[in-house]
């Protein structure tokens, strides 16, 4: 039987067939020996083929994308958040605790791979104050011409519909740091879901992980969202120096401009377009900031 993987927990996968019904089964050995560098072979929102008899998964069917980060438990491993989705939402924000736009950027770069939309939702902004308020307008400004969705709301007091209405039909990955209010939108989405909230240490600032696997919920018909848990860390995978500019919009076009072409990184090469583009303000020095610790490898935990 053919199915779509509803719930991951690293050793069980709930599965639902093709008739409707919902099947906790296990991964065939074989499937991770095939050279697969991946901690998770089987994702959430995998397409597969199953045996519901033994409950085992026995194939994964080709995938039309995925969203990945590196591993931070196995070097050279990258880890699946989900499969075959429409559209990445990024849930940040900027105080209590605060997301970083290095972090925004790097989720963005990834799903550009795959050329997946984004959504950034910045949530909480009824606890901004002037200043806040004032980063939040210049971080929607700045997105927003490259193509990146914002939406500004409150989880706990504001009409959602802005967000419900950029969901409807579609597959949607939420991700965002712990503490940032995933688990408290999605229970305003679709109450029956009833995710557990957790609270915001205010010692250290950061969020503590309530959600604790990845799992796709059905919200409307058609619409499904996929809950991860909070990530704190986002490493790139299998991207190199020269690739990685095409993944930021407002630099593809222009490094063709570079006077040595594809081959340009856009550090410290003559006749720059990008470097240029920064210094006359049409690339925001944030994103290009965002660029160099990517294409250096430096500053990975941002």
């Amino acid at each position: 039987m053919k199915g779509i993987v509803m719930r991951s927990t690293g050793s069980w996968y709930d599965v639902r067939g093709e008739d409707g019904k919902d099947y906790e089964c296990r991964i065939r050995g074989k499937i991770r020996l095939e050279g697969i560098k991946e901690t998770n072979p089987v994702a959430v929102g995998d397409r597969v083929e199953f045996d519901e008899r033994d409950r085992m998964i026995t194939a994964i069917l080709p995938r039309d994308n995925h969203i990945l980060r590196a591993s931070i438990k196995k070097v050279g491993h990258s880890s699946v958040l989900a499969a075959n989705i429409d559209q990445v939402m990024i849930i940040a924000t900027l105080a209590f605790p605060r997301t970083s736009l290095g972090f925004i950027d790097r989720v963005c770069v990834s799903a550009e791979a795959f050329r997946i939309p984004q959504i950034i939702v910045f949530n909480k902004s009824d606890m901004l104050d002037d200043e806040g308020r004032g980063k939040l307008n210049e971080a929607m400004k700045m997105y927003t011409p490259i193509g990146i969705k914002c939406l500004s709301i409150s989880a706990l007091h504001d009409n959602i519909t802005p967000v419900t209405s950029e969901l409807q039909g579609k597959v949607t990955l939420f991700t965002g740091h712990s503490g940032v209010g995933k688990s408290t939108l999605l229970n305003r989405i679709a109450p029956h879901v009833r995710q557990k909230t957790g609270d915001v240490s205010t010692f250290t600032g950061k969020g503590t992980h309530t959600t604790t696997f990845a799992e796709m919920f059905e919200v409307g018909p058609g619409t499904r969202i996929i809950d991860t848990p909070g990530i704190r860390e986002w490493g790139l995978v299998d991207m190199t120096q020269e690739e990685l500019s095409d993944y930021f919009p407002e630099m593809r076009e222009r490094r063709l401009d570079c006077r040595f072409g594809p081959r340009c990184i856009h550090l410290h090469e003559p006749s720059c377009a990008i470097r240029a583009a920064v210094q006359a303000g049409e690339i925001a020095p944030s994103r290009y900031e965002s660029y160099v610790s990517m294409v250096t490898g430096e500053d990975r935990k941002k």
